[in-house]
């Protein structure tokens, strides 16, 4: 039952194909160089998929983490400076920066637990898009292999083992942008080393400059195949910025703020990330083997103030959220046959795997002005170790069906030691989570999935142990460690059409409850249970030979589930997004794209009398290539120059003028037009 890609496609896979340990079965491993069509007969959802390193690459981004925008109905966005990590929104929910969201990039998890700053926090400025060889996106709790903050879904990033060609790129643009990128991947010792280098400066359009520095760097050694062989992976970021966060409305509005304007001059923060990993897959005529390791050294230090004046007239509410810590995993994965019959066509694979975590940390909140240290919130040293092994049956009953059952026990253990005793202590959490897969080929061209399971969160492991708000000194109660998500989805997934492939789902997903920390005040806040309905519809098509369209469209509903009097609406729930995409590809030396992005309104409070705007922005590039070793790239942001909102919020704040505080929107604009040139030369 294992299938094998046709040749052109294996020596493809050589270049560009990474595997990881999300990987479900070797039987569905098969890489499809180019768009996203077509995925029949490949996945277990129709949400689910992969976009390649050409399609990838054929994006215009403003920032590293808009690449998971490839991601068919997610929204990736900024309310600060450019080193924080983005907001995501996907399938009704605001994700903050990464909850419910899994992220992994290489092998390793890119979500951190227990942050200073909020649960799931999710950093891609270490991201070097040139040398991302595919994301593979799932949705929905419908895998065994799939664990914490994977309930809306899972998007995984791999790197090359080795490049086509060296390549050395320049990029300079407006706001004092600038960015280098030197690359390449020589034969050394029998496999191949490669290595990447990042450089970057960005000022942006604010008033005070974001004064943006980075430096990125990937060092990976590699011996054999993606599917048989090893390699051992280095990695370096290190950034720091000035940040100009949301500002009220009210302000701009009276003229006391422009568009671009901050409140706070000293708000921004320092980030730094090293890693080292490795990977070790065999694969045989009828088992797959797969193990990985990694260590994870991540700091950041972030100064904000988003209200003001509201808790502290004289000094100004700004407070600083340091996060030390230190990730280390173990990842490993067995499949073998455990029925192949060549006479009926049913054949079965079993896979079973295991996957362990753990993170040493130390953190704190404190009160500064000037990012100079006033009064100490809390200071905590957490210990969050996790384990967890599935079990997952694919089973291919005909030509026409096949199905995916799994099951996954997991278990996490929380230790707390900080300032004040009534909140340090031990706690332990388990959860059981089963998922059931069913396609069905309704004819050649067409499949149906059903798609039923159980996912979870953890909470932040300060909020297991509490016993007092670290603020106010005020009792709370204890959160859970676990929260049990339940999902269940119908799609269809159609390339019936000649060169086009269209997938549509209809999903519900549940909570029982939306326990979040909140890493301004330093506590856990117990929410209620939800329910959320949506209907995804996602086509691609290719035109012609270098013409490709593509249109994604999304739209949930999101509800909160446990009576609340101030209304059932989830703030910051995204409702409806879009995407147009136009590809040009080859059309003799030149190339190009556009792509439109609806963000649609949302509600900013619970009894929805209070809603964002919709944004709309458009983006595009037009590349010409200069024989075979160069080529040049423009590209374009916010071409119709909109003045919408990247993100809103609504909340009381207090400006230095006003005597009490004032509920009101506060929004981060986008960015004005502006546009990049690029050099870059192969050899």
């Amino acid at each position: 039952m294992l299938r094998f890609c046709p040749i052109a496609c294996a020596i493809a896979a050589l270049f560009v194909y990474q595997p990881t340990l999300a990987d479900d079965f070797v039987l569905q491993r098969v890489l499809v160089e180019g768009t996203r069509a077509s995925q029949i007969g490949m996945t277990d959802s129709a949400s689910s998929g992969s976009v390649g390193a050409k399609e990838l690459a054929q994006r215009t981004v403003y920032r590293p983490g808009e690449l998971l925008e490839a991601t068919p109905g997610l929204i990736a966005s900024q309310h600060s400076g450019e080193g924080k990590a983005n907001q995501f929104y996907l399938r009704g929910f605001n994700l903050d920066h990464g909850t419910d969201l899994a992220t992994w990039v290489d092998g390793m998890p890119v979500n951190q637990r227990s942050h200073a700053h909020g649960q799931g926090w999710t950093d891609l400025n270490f991201l070097i898009p040139e040398i991302v060889t595919r994301l593979d996106y799932r949705k929905g709790p419908y895998s065994a292999t799939e664990g914490d903050f994977s309930s809306a879904g899972k998007a995984t990033i791999s790197y090359a083992n080795r490049l086509v060609a060296p390549l050395a790129s320049v990029t300079l643009g407006e706001d004092n942008y600038a960015r280098t990128v030197l690359a390449g991947s020589p034969e050394l010792a029998g496999g191949n080393l490669l290595y990447a280098l990042e450089l970057m400066k960005n000022d942006g359009p604010w008033t005070r400059p974001d004064g943006y520095r980075k430096i990125n760097a990937v060092l990976r050694y590699s011996r054999g195949y993606a599917n048989n062989g090893w390699t051992v992976t280095a990695m370096h970021y290190r950034g720091h910025w000035n940040a100009t966060d949301q500002i009220p409305l009210r302000a701009v509005q009276s003229g006391q703020l422009g568009l671009f304007d901050a409140l706070d001059l000293s708000d921004g923060g320092e980030a730094e990330r090293s890693s080292i990993s490795g990977s070790w897959r065999r694969t045989t005529d009828d088992t797959a083997t797969g193990l990985s390791a990694y260590v994870i050294r991540n700091r950041l230090d972030l100064y904000s103030n988003f209200t003001y004046f509201l808790n502290d007239p004289v000094n100004g509410d700004q407070f600083a959220q340091p996060d030390r810590r230190v990730t280390a995993g173990l990842d490993g994965s067995h499949t073998w046959h455990v029925l192949r019959n060549k006479d009926s066509g049913v054949a079965s694979d079993m896979s079973i795997g295991f996957q362990l975590q753990n993170d040493n940390i130390f953190n704190g909140l404190y009160d500064t002005r000037a990012r100079r240290r006033l009064a100490t919130t809390r200071e905590d040293h957490i210990v969050e170790g996790s384990a967890a092994v599935y079990l997952e049956n694919a089973t291919k009953w005909s030509e026409a069906l096949r199905t995916v059952v799994g099951v996954r026990a997991n278990a996490y253990r929380f230790r707390v030691d900080g300032d004040r005793l009534a909140n340090a202590g031990r706690a332990s959490d388990s959860l059981l989570t089963p998922s059931l897969s069913v396609a069905y080929g309704l004819w050649q061209h067409t499949e149906l999935y059903f798609n039923y399971g159980h996912g979870f969160h953890s909470n932040d492991a300060r909020g297991t142990v509490a016993a007092i708000d670290p603020k106010t000194l005020d009792p709370v109660d204890r959160t859970p460690g676990l929260v049990r998500s339940r999902g269940l989805e119908l799609g269809l997934r159609t390339v019936a059409i000649p060169k086009t492939e269209t997938t549509v789902s209809v999903y519900r997903l549940d909570f029982d409850s939306e326990l979040t920390y909140i890493g301004d005040a330093g506590n856990t806040e117990a929410g209620d249970p939800s329910r959320r309905y949506g209907v995804e519809l996602s086509n691609s098509m290719r035109a012609n030979k270098w013409l490709t369209v593509n249109f994604d469209a999304a739209y949930a509903r999101a509800r909160s589930r446990g009576g609340n009097p101030a209304g059932d609406r989830i703030p910051g729930a995204v409702e409806g997004v879009a995407q147009v995409g136009l590809t040009v590809d080859r059309a003799g030396p030149w190339s190009g794209a556009l792509r439109l992005r609806y963000f649609g309104p949302r509600p900013l409070i619970e009894d929805d009398s209070v809603r964002s705007h919709a944004s709309l922005t458009l983006n595009g590039r037009i590349g010409y290539r200069i024989g075979k070793d160069m080529r040049v790239e423009l590209e374009g942001f916010n071409l119709t120059n909109r003045r919408d909102s990247a993100i809103d919020y609504y909340y009381a704040s207090r400006l230095a003028n006003e005597a009490e505080a004032v509920d009101d929107i506060h929004f981060h604009p986008i960015e004005p037009r502006s546009f990049r040139l690029s050099f870059t030369k192969n050899w």
